[in-house]
């Protein structure tokens, strides 16, 4: 039997004209008011008492090594206003994201396609909302009660710092460039029998770029620094106890410091990628400090090369469903209905969401809810059309691993545990979304 792909396809934004690319000028068709505008908020959430962890198995907190925080950035081109929020949390189910959404298109008019939530994937940090998919993968990590305190203390710290960051947007600046890290390594270990397992890979496919937007003041000076890399936050393991916000969160507050602006992490494509020391029982036998070096400098550097920044930008964002067959057998979470359906057939579907936000004729962002192997997000970047294509992991919620096709053949924990997916999804996602940009860069020129 055949696999069933149906794409739909959403631009808000068709009708307003495009921008020219960064080296073009365009402001003097604009009035001043619509020049673009920026802020930034970053807003703590560490939490006050012992909290269930989420990432490895069951356990609860007994202390913090660094604090966790939402990071918030809104900005508005004149005609668009988009929301992106970087929390230190592990992964989020679909269904919590959309009751935040919706909350913030009622309260501030900002619709779903404008608001993208995503988490840097710490395993260090409290369980928030219900379990979604997780529940259904390993569900005895769920035997415990949950805690809606600490969700609803994240949830209205989150929808505060939001409407701050709407209220202090300013003139501002976007620049955008390339950096590179050594800091992650592919942790598909295979055996002589080619089987796959967690592990570390040297010979195995990995990615090393850092994707940068710099958000600049309109003196010149940093507002704020948006990085994205690919990387689990699993430097500390199942043992350790203590929240933190492993390898992202200390990578951030160092850069941060040295900069003298915010720093969101955005998480790439890490499903199939480690940091270079892995689930280490203490921050000290991990070297979580020097991924400050190993990280951070290579974030600063790579700052330090954008030497281009225009007040002429344009926000155009779009999403499309991709739907591919789910797993045979597998069961689904009642909270995330919206998330599949069944065919006449009788095939269970996964509906799984991309959004896409492109800045000018230069930047494409691509993100889904997913922790996806870096084979596909790599191939994708070579084959766009834009010059910086960036792919923004674990955004909008977590449907579980995307792994390429032939990962199914080897096997292991990423494969056989946590993907709902059939070896046909790479070849669907890819083809949808190097359709949609293909798209959007004709529609540019």
């Amino acid at each position: 039997m055949r696999n069933l792909v149906v794409v739909f396809l959403l631009l808000l934004t068709s009708e307003v004209p495009l921008a020219q690319p960064f080296n073009s000028s365009v402001a003097e068709e604009r009035t001043p008011s619509t020049l673009f505008q920026a802020s930034v908020v970053k807003v703590d959430i560490t939490p006050k008492d012992p909290q269930w962890l989420l990432g490895y198995g069951p356990r609860q907190s007994t202390e913090v090594h660094d604090n966790i925080y939402h990071r918030i950035v809104a900005m508005d081109d004149g005609t668009n206003k988009f929301v992106i929020v970087s929390s230190e949390l592990c992964v989020l189910s679909p269904s919590e994201y959309d009751r935040i959404a919706a909350k913030l298109e009622d309260k501030y008019g900002v619709g779903p396609i404008n608001f993208w939530w995503t988490v840097t994937h710490t395993h260090s940090a409290p369980e928030v909302g219900p379990p979604g998919l997780p529940a259904v993968f390993m569900g005895e990590r769920y035997q415990h009660e949950a805690n809606p305190q600490y969700t609803a203390e994240v949830e209205e710290k989150l929808i505060k710092g939001i409407s701050e960051a709407l209220k202090n947007l300013e003139p501002a600046r976007l620049g955008v460039g390339w950096g590179f890290s050594q800091a992650n390594i592919n942790r598909r270990a295979l055996d002589i029998d080619g089987k796959a397992s967690l592990g570390m890979n040297p010979d195995g496919a990995v990615d090393r770029r850092i994707g940068l937007l710099r958000i600049d003041k309109e003196d010149g000076s940093p507002l704020v620094l948006i990085s994205n890399y690919a990387i689990h936050g699993t430097v500390l393991g199942q043992s350790n106890l203590k929240i933190s916000g492993d390898a992202p969160g200390v990578v951030s507050e160092y850069v941060e410091q040295k900069i003298g602006a915010p720093l969101l992490f955005i998480n790439g494509a890490a499903g199939d990628i480690a940091p270079i020391y892995s689930t280490y029982p203490t921050p000290g036998s991990g070297h979580l400090g020097q991924f400050r070096v190993l990280l951070g400098d290579k974030i600063i550097e790579a700052n330090q090369r954008i030497l281009s920044t225009t007040n002429e930008v344009k926000l155009n964002s779009g999403v499309m469903v991709v739907e591919t067959p789910r797993k045979l057998g597998l069961g689904w979470p009642s909270d995330l209905g919206n998330y599949t359906r069944t065919t006449d057939d009788g095939i269970n579907i996964v509906r799984l969401p991309i959004r896409f936000l492109k800045i000018n004729n230069d930047v494409a962002i691509w993100s889904a809810p997913l922790e996806l192997f870096n084979e596909i997000s790599n191939e994708i970047r070579n084959r766009s059309p834009f010059p910086f294509t960036f792919y923004f992991g674990y955004t909008n919620g977590w449907l579980g691993y995307l792994p390429t096709s032939s990962a199914f053949e080897q096997g292991g924990y990423e494969v056989e545990t946590v993907s709902p997916f059939t070896p046909s999804a790479e070849t669907e996602l890819k083809e949808a979304v190097l359709g949609y940009l293909e798209g959007q860069s004709k529609e540019g020129l």
